[in-house]
């Protein structure tokens, strides 16, 4: 807990608010520059002389809980509650609000992409949306429903969906999967639909349950990823992932080495994707 740095930064990020912005009525007698230390604790719905003493370097550390009240109602955003939550001494809880629907930001960046395979995946490895590229690569995920939505348990229960890789790469691929969904099922807080997606792979498939057993966590990371496509052959491309404030999202973007013979093949497979049928 850095007292002085939280102490400062609360004091500021008070006299930065407009008490009018809140409601709260402003009389001619008013002195305080910003909100009243009362007025910030009770919309934070702790005591006065709690708040005053983390004002003034003094008292117990607060509770990450308290600091989260405290951050709404300093009306802080995303980096000025995370920085809040490290003067406390606390990891800052992730921001995730799982959608069925990308949000609409990362939709437009999507929708901007032309001659690169791009798609908008949750942190569960469903995926939200695609573009024509990323569908002649990968084919169409939204036929998918209930549980294969997932790209995680479609490749530890059709084993057939892992053709689209080299066998010898099969093995990394499927510790980067378990891996990543352990560091979304780790995350506080309850999360039935990870929870469900996990009980379901424990018992469908024995090569996860002996890969989760293992407790290795990390999260999906840019690199080279090896593809073997039925129509123009194997391609590496460079994997490159932007994740957004909501952390339940990505947008995921291959692309291949300027003039090689993957960037000669990943032309060939935009313009099959873009001929007309018949």
């Amino acid at each position: 807990m850095d007292r002085d740095g939280l102490a400062d930064f609360l004091r500021r990020r008070r006299a930065a608010l407009r008490p009018e912005e809140l409601g709260i009525a402003v009389g001619s007698r008013r002195r305080t520059r910003g909100l009243r230390r009362e007025e910030v604790a009770a919309r934070a719905h702790i005591s006065t002389d709690f708040y005053t003493r983390l004002e003034q370097r003094r008292g117990a550390r607060p509770s990450a809980s308290t600091v989260a009240s405290l951050a709404v109602a300093l009306r802080l955003d995303r980096i000025e509650r995370n920085h809040l939550f490290a003067l406390a001494g606390h990891n800052a809880p992730a921001t995730t609000v799982r959608r069925d629907e990308p949000s609409p930001g990362l939709l437009r960046v999507l929708e901007r992409i032309d001659g690169a395979p791009a798609m908008i995946v949750s942190d569960l490895g469903v995926t939200r949306r695609q573009n024509r590229l990323s569908e002649a690569l990968l084919g169409d995920h939204s036929v998918h429903s209930g549980l294969a939505r997932s790209m995680v348990y479609r490749w530890f229960t059709e084993p057939e969906r892992r053709a689209l890789h080299p066998a010898e790469d099969h093995a990394v691929r499927a510790r980067q999967h378990v891996a990543s969904l352990r560091a979304v099922y780790g995350r506080p807080g309850p999360d039935p639909e990870a929870e469900e997606l996990v009980a379901a792979l424990l018992a469908a498939s024995e090569e996860f349950a002996a890969l989760w057993e293992r407790h290795e966590v990390g999260s999906r990371q840019a690199s080279d990823k090896r593809f073997v496509h039925p129509l123009v052959g194997e391609l590496t491309l460079d994997c490159q992932i932007l994740t957004p404030e909501n952390v339940s999202e990505r947008l995921v973007v291959f692309s291949a080495a300027p003039g090689s013979v993957d960037e000669a093949r990943l032309g060939m497979l935009a313009e099959l994707a873009t001929a007309p049928v018949g």
